[in-house]
């Protein structure tokens, strides 16, 4: 990953290509730890830009949504 800031849609859909990718089967072993490495690291990403915006909604509104809590 770069130094500049991967906002959520991006990781979502850079997740997206990878996932495609290894459900091809044509990489090698190397690559697709490469790649499964690369989906790890946006996974967790995401999970942190979700708990971001999650803890916001609830600073703003004294409470969770109701279909996160």
């Amino acid at each position: 990953m770069s130094e500049r800031e991967v906002g959520l849609e991006e990781a979502l859909d850079d997740l997206e290509r990878i996932v495609a990718k290894l459900e091809e089967g044509k990489l090698s072993l190397e690559e697709s730890l490469v790649l499964f490495e690369k989906g790890t690291m946006l996974v967790r990403l995401c999970q942190g830009k979700l708990e971001k915006a999650q803890k916001r909604i609830e600073s703003l509104t004294g409470e969770l949504p109701s279909d996160l809590g």
